[in-house]
């Protein structure tokens, strides 16, 4: 039993106004729906009501990451299968997060967030608005604010120990095993999934800190090089912190440039990167002695906490050991 696709996060931010106004007019992030303790945002081609989150919070991290299953039924299906491995879980119903229906939620073993869900709302241009395009096959017009990205791409977490957390994830979720690095000695230094095409919808990467899980970026995707270089230039013009990049992961040969948001949290933008259609794909094995081609084919230096700075990871919203059901 498998999950259908990557959906969307949700982040918590400590500068509310500064952190929206950074991902709406810089990143340039669409909003959906927003209230007083959240803002729900995509991108200009996201086809659904939202794929981040914003919410108020006294520390940075995140929430939960949502994944849309394949049907409605799996839903209990997962909840039995949750059971039987004695992990605990929780239920949310339907619209207590905006644009979704019922979600379940749960802790991975290696310390990830995680919501399965099913029902959700597809983004329509309100009626009037200048946004709505007139191509069925676009959500929206490409109306290229900020940085205009096309759509979410991915999430990466640190975790003590990627290996056991890629095989729980292959093994319960279906999400396949794309690429990864090991030492010499054969320990799992990173690896990189995907359910869908895209070389990875998610990546669990060693925390050299062995402090847990943390969030260490949410992605999202541009069309071109030219446009992550204009990405840079924006991201500079307004202040924000660049990080890394512009530069090219060897893993997967996507072009990269992270930077931080203004409660902490760091972000990619990427553009390029293959795509895998092969049933019978075998994951790619990187040894140590290749790791920063693996990270930077370029050459340039990986930051010093590349590897070890990340935001939490973990619910604020309902007890860490509970099992309910909604209704």
């Amino acid at each position: 039993m498998a999950v259908a696709h990557l959906g969307h996060a949700e982040i918590r931010v400590t500068d509310f106004e500064a952190t929206r106004w950074f991902y709406t007019e810089v990143v340039g992030l669409y909003v959906s729906e927003e209230d007083d303790e959240r803002v729900y945002l995509r991108a200009w081609q996201d086809w659904d009501h939202h794929t981040l989150i914003l919410k108020k919070s006294d520390h940075p991290g995140i929430e939960h990451v949502g994944w849309r299953v394949e049907k409605a039924e799996d839903l209990r299906a997962h909840e039995r299968r949750l059971k039987e491995l004695g992990i605990d879980y929780h239920w949310i119903e339907g619209g207590t997060e905006h644009g979704q229906g019922d979600g379940l939620r749960f802790i991975t073993p290696g310390g990830m967030p995680f919501e399965l869900y099913w029902e959700r709302e597809p983004y329509a241009a309100p009626e009037g608005s200048t946004l709505a395009s007139e191509l069925p096959s676009h959500p929206q017009k490409f109306a290229a604010k900020g940085i205009a990205p096309r759509r979410f791409d991915h999430v990466n977490f640190l975790t003590d120990d990627p290996g056991k957390e890629q095989e729980w994830l292959t093994g319960e979720l279906g999400i396949h095993h794309r690429y990864y690095v090991e030492s010499e000695s054969g320990d799992r230094l990173a690896s990189w999934l995907s359910r869908t095409s895209i070389s990875h919808e998610i990546a669990v990467q060693r925390n050299r800190n062995q402090s847990g899980a943390l969030l260490h970026h949410t992605a999202y995707y541009l069309d071109s090089p030219d446009q992550l270089v204009r990405a840079a230039t924006i991201l500079a013009d307004n202040g924000a912190e660049i990080e890394w990049g512009p530069g090219n992961h060897g893993t997967s040969g996507a072009l990269f440039l992270y930077c931080f948001d203004p409660s902490g949290n760091r972000l990619e933008v990427w553009t390029g990167g293959f795509l895998i259609f092969a049933p019978d794909w075998e994951a790619i094995r990187w040894r140590q002695a290749k790791a920063e081609r693996a990270y930077e084919f370029w050459g340039s230096p990986m930051p010093e906490e590349y590897l070890t700075y990340g935001t939490a990871s973990h619910f604020t919203d309902a007890p860490q050991s509970s099992v309910s059901t909604p209704g």
